[in-house]
């Protein structure tokens, strides 16, 4: 048994849990968010058998889109206090995804 850690852009989240609960996979959702760009993302947590992990995150890779934004350049900012962030173009979106071994697993 495994359980699949998936961060994902608020943005995706509905595509994402509606896709993987039509196929009969169940996760729970924790709001989270990115330290860099400070933007809301949702972790999900999903046990499931090991041969259905590849299954899954498939599901997760095509519902989480990579999309454009503008952002503040924090990492250039020496004394933010006296300068102007200039905005940059980042890539956001997609998914991090991480898969642990489950020793046990128990619905009660």
């Amino acid at each position: 048994m495994k359980l699949i850690y998936a961060i994902i852009s608020d943005d995706d989240v509905k595509s994402v849990t509606g896709e993987l609960n039509q196929e009969g996979f169940y996760a729970t959702r924790l709001s989270s968010s990115g330290s860099f760009l400070r933007s809301g993302n949702t972790t999900l947590m999903i046990c499931t058998e090991d041969e259905l992990v590849d299954q899954a995150i498939s599901i997760i890779k095509e519902n989480s889109c990579e999309r454009k934004m503008l952002a503040p350049d924090y990492l250039s900012m020496s004394a933010p206090e006296m300068s102007i962030p200039v905005p940059v173009e980042v890539t956001v979106g997609g998914a991090t995804i991480m898969v642990v071994n489950v020793e046990r697993f128990e619905k009660a």
